[in-house]
């Protein structure tokens, strides 16, 4: 296992990173969706739906879906904000 990567955050400091699609890190308002890419804790990522259909769309990662995706890397409170922020409650 190696170390996760950190990154220095202007609100919490430093921090664990994860990345995220602009999409998730813009949004303040709206519900995106959030789908999570990974499970491994020092490998966090994700994004919202239409993320995800552009993803199959495209087949992979291809330059369309990374230009659409616009990847951002986060720490770890903001990748935690972003979830809570857009994820649908449970009915």
């Amino acid at each position: 296992m190696t170390d996760p990567m950190l990154i220095n955050c202007g609100s919490h400091g430093k921090r664990v990173s994860a990345v995220v699609c602009k999409h998730l890190q813009d949004s303040a308002g709206a519900l995106a969706g959030f789908i999570e890419n990974s499970s491994d804790p020092h490998d966090l990522q994700a994004w919202f739906h239409w993320c995800e259909e552009k993803f199959e769309q495209e087949g992979g990662m291809t330059d369309a879906f990374r230009a659409f995706n616009g990847v951002a890397i986060v720490c770890i409170v903001c990748y935690r904000e972003a979830k809570a922020r857009h994820t649908a409650p449970a009915n």
